[in-house]
């Protein structure tokens, strides 16, 4: 038999039986349908808000999860580690929100570290668990990742901008999908709320050998001196992290606030959104009826209106 032929049936076989294994021995998880994903409180920082609770959630971050058809759960402080291991195997998710405590010292910190860290673990063993951190979340996802606060001041706090996306970010997990109109909406108009004084610098991160194997840059901004990080996603973990606020076009109404609520970025804030929850959709962890009695959906809670008296218009305490 000639060489030839001999390739031409290797070929064959082996095109086969890749075909075969993939249709009888698929590894693909089914797709979670009744994703449940959980929101990391702290420890309330704004003193008129005390008397209201000693922690709390901004309500738009929950209901932009809810929009995109996923349930919430409040992942509380203070509670034993333990607690947190079995919350982890019950949910799709975690959502490390926006704020204002510091990143080493107080519970936000503790519990956002445990979530991390489980993630990861389980992530190693084929467990698929992702992670999203806005402004606050994004900041400590950098402490988490490099062991170390990396953050400079930036004068970011109550402006909207286009995004500088970098050059791998179209074929990014969070950005490929995007259709290319709305794309070009967030790299033109300025509709990325930023809410913050601190930044990771593209030096600070450039110079670090952990964030810069961990994760892949996806857009920047600028001060109008400092260039920082403000869209970004790990390679090999299932981890996305944004600067900016999504959750704020829909749902925040403040007046004195440089917060678009054009059509262009409602639209981005949903796509956001769906992209982290069909994440979750990937989770096999189970919550059932039974889980729920120890650890209760966000329905249990009742959201108090504050649009009055701080930034956000609505926000659950504890």
């Amino acid at each position: 038999m000639g060489s030839g032929r001999v390739l031409m049936l290797l070929a064959a076989l082996l095109s086969f039986t890749r075909s075969w294994s993939s249709s009888v021995y698929s590894t693909d998880p089914p797709t979670n349908n009744r994703p449940v994903i959980g929101i990391v409180a702290q420890e309330t920082h704004f003193e008129n808000l005390l008397p209201n609770g000693r922690s709390y959630i901004a309500a738009s971050y929950v209901k932009t999860l809810e929009s995109a058809g996923a349930r919430v759960i409040p992942i509380r402080i203070n509670l034993s580690n333990e607690e947190y291991v079995k919350i982890f195997s019950v949910i799709n998710g975690i959502l490390l929100p926006g704020g204002g405590v510091d990143l080493k010292t107080s519970e936000y910190a503790r519990v956002s570290k445990i979530f991390y860290d489980l993630a990861i673990a389980a992530n190693d063993r084929g467990d698929y668990f992702p992670i999203w951190g806005t402004c606050l979340g994004f900041e400590q996802l950098t402490v988490l990742t490099s062991g170390e606060l990396l953050l400079t001041l930036t004068n970011t706090e109550d402006i909207s901008l286009p995004l500088n996306f970098t050059e791998s970010a179209l074929n990014s997990k969070i950005f490929q999908k995007m259709p290319l109109p709305l794309y070009k909406s967030l790299a033109t108009l300025p509709i990325s709320a930023n809410f913050h004084h601190w930044s990771l610098s593209m030096q600070n991160f450039t110079a670090n050998e952990k964030l810069r194997k961990f994760y892949n840059v996806l857009s920047t901004n600028s001060d109008g001196i400092l260039e920082f990080v403000s869209t970004m996603e790990a390679y090999e973990y299932p981890i996305y992290g944004v600067q900016w606020h999504p959750e704020k076009n829909p749902f925040e109404w403040r007046k004195t606030s440089d917060i678009s609520h054009t059509a262009e970025a409602v639209d981005v804030a949903f796509y956001m959104a769906r992209f982290f929850v069909s994440e979750a959709r990937k989770s096999q962890h189970q919550y059932s009826e039974e889980v729920e009695i120890a650890y209760p959906l966000i329905y249990n809670y009742c959201p108090t209106y504050t649009g009055n008296i701080s930034v956000f218009e609505q926000m659950y305490f504890f």
